[in-house]
């Protein structure tokens, strides 16, 4: 990193660079574009993944922190930009270097209003395009009734917008059509059991084959990162099992350690083997859920019921320790809230005991079976390189070949310490994706097997202060949710509640991506598609 901060000082003499629990860039928006430009396409070190853009109002400014990571290097830096106008802020868009750029660019402008100029799609991405004002500006009056709850369906605009500087410094906003005059638009979704949740797809075709999609994703409107701008860091937790509910402890985990990071804390070593233990559980039930909705979604509903059967092995294992079934609330800072049930241990060696005979049953119901084979091999392929772009991470990356799996490339709690396979496969389509999923079942238990017979004694938390303040500064800290690379973004003023809590959820890059991976497939591809991406649509929206 020490000569890419001297590459950086030379070509950009006015940035600013820090060593943060990142290495900081702060520059102008003027060289924002040159800057991304150059770490993108730098050649000891390219940062070639955008793990995601924070949008942020500072009070005297309105501006964006870019978090970038190194596909090669594994390296991750940030870049941090803003304007003081308030009445009209605008940025450089770099969605011409990555594809999810567009999305996220979109997310900022929703709810800070920054606008993007060259960004091929600068419209709302949630809101309602009636929506006034923008809802994490700090200055937002939460109390107003301009924006009354609708009873009509949620609009989105029919035109998208690209905002650019003429030769006189005047912003121009130009309008296009999403779909042609011509185009024969159906909606799937939002009431459709293949959309996962209230997702819709706004679909363009021609007879069968899929022209278009504009996916609209704005109906839960849980306002998870404003709400958390008011509560105690303790209380915040409660929110995470309410995104990728089938990841609630492993998001639970990647908050808690955004947080232990901050204030210096760290969880005794029972409560960081008992928190993987209860990651991994989730991600064999969460991979189970996937194969028997995935399936039912082509038509094989009988497999349902099989993978339902060690689903509800493991959750009430869960119920036993957690006292729920789903949205658990079990980790907390400094640990975890409670310890193992007497049971654990025999419930879970029973668990892996039943484990390969089912995954040998799913494999053959399933996986080899010939109209499953015709339905997926071949189907909604993507490449490494587009998988990067668009930001397409966990076992939908890992079946394109990117290893990308966060346990590996950047290790958390004592991951490092454990013997498992990273899961990659090569051929990028929905087959691939499915028996990535597969295979991770049999990692995931594999790694329980380590730890159950090796349980440390000991604490189960470490003293946490009763009133929690996290000094000034910003941290950033990522796990590897079922379902891709989970991020937290934390801002603190000093205060006891967070400046700004940025969630980077794996689901918004997956649904960015549909539109990409659909052109040109047919109608009932995308329930095959969209299924095998798994995406959770309150991961998204949030």
């Amino acid at each position: 990193m020490a000569n890419l901060k001297e590459k950086i000082s030379s070509l950009f003499p006015g940035a600013t660079i820090e060593e943060l629990d990142t290495l900081r860039i702060t520059i102008s928006p003027a060289e924002l574009h040159a800057l991304a430009k150059a770490l993108k396409e730098d050649s000891e070190s390219p940062f070639d993944f955008l793990m995601t853009i924070v949008g942020m109002d500072w009070t005297e400014s309105l501006g964006c922190v870019y978090y970038l990571s190194s596909t090669k290097t594994k390296d991750i830096i940030s870049i941090k930009t803003s304007t003081t106008d308030r009445d009209q802020p605008v940025l450089p868009s770099v969605s011409d270097l990555w594809e999810v750029a567009v999305t996220y660019e979109r997310e900022v402008y929703d709810f800070f209003g920054i606008i993007f100029t060259d960004n091929p799609d600068m419209r709302r991405l949630f809101l309602n395009i009636d929506w006034k004002g923008f809802p994490l500006r700090k200055d937002y009056d939460m109390e107003s009734n301009e924006n009354p709850v609708s009873t009509e369906n949620e609009r989105q605009s029919d035109d998208t917008y690209v905002y650019s500087i003429s030769a006189d410094g005047k912003l121009v906003k130009t309008a296009k059509p999403v779909f042609e005059k011509d185009d024969f638009v159906v909606n799937i979704g939002p009431q459709h059991p293949a959309t996962h949740g209230v997702l819709r797809f706004r679909t363009a075709v021609d007879g069968e084959t899929i022209k278009k999609i504009d996916v609209y994703m704005g109906y839960i409107h849980r306002g998870v990162e404003k709400l958390c701008e008011n509560l105690n860091y303790f209380q915040t937790l409660h929110y995470m099992d309410r995104l990728d509910y089938f990841s609630a402890h492993n998001y639970h985990h990647g908050l808690c350690l955004c947080i232990e990071k901050a204030a210096g804390i760290e969880a005794p070593r029972r409560a960081q083997v008992i928190r993987v233990l209860m990651d991994e559980l989730s991600r064999i039930a969460s991979h189970c859920l996937f194969i028997g909705t995935f399936c039912m979604d082509l038509g094989a509903t009988t497999m349902l019921f099989y993978t339902l059967r060690v689903r509800e092995q493991i959750l009430d294992i869960m119920d036993k320790t957690c006292g729920a079934r789903m949205t658990f609330n079990y980790e907390c800072i400094g640990g975890v809230m409670a310890d193992l049930d007497p049971d654990f241990v025999k419930d879970v060696k029973a668990l892996l005991a039943v484990l390969p005979s089912n995954i040998a049953e799913y494999n053959k119901i399933f996986t080899g079976n010939v109209i499953a084979k015709n339905r997926m091999e071949g189907v909604g392929k993507i490449s490494l390189d587009d998988c990067i772009s668009y930001g397409v991470t966990g076992p939908s990356g890992r079946a394109s070949g990117w290893a990308c799996d966060v346990r590996k490339t950047h290790p958390y709690s004592i991951y490092s310490e454990l013997d498992f396979e990273q899961v990659v496969m090569e051929e990028g389509d929905s087959m691939a994706r499915f028996k990535v999923r597969i295979k991770e079942m049999e990692q995931s238990a594999r790694i329980i097997e380590q730890l159950i017979d090796n349980l440390p004694e000991g604490e189960i938390c470490a003293k946490v202060p009763k009133v929690l303040k996290l000094p000034q500064g910003s941290w950033w800290q990522i796990v590897e949710g079922c379902r891709g690379l989970f991020g937290v973004y934390i801002e603190s003023d000093g205060g006891t509640s967070p400046y700004r809590l940025k969630i980077a959820p794996p689901c918004l890059p997956l649904a960015a991506a549909v539109d990409h991976m659909t052109s040109g497939s047919k109608i009932a591809d995308l329930i095959t598609i969209g299924g095998s991406l798994d995406y959770i649509v309150p991961d998204m929206d949030r």
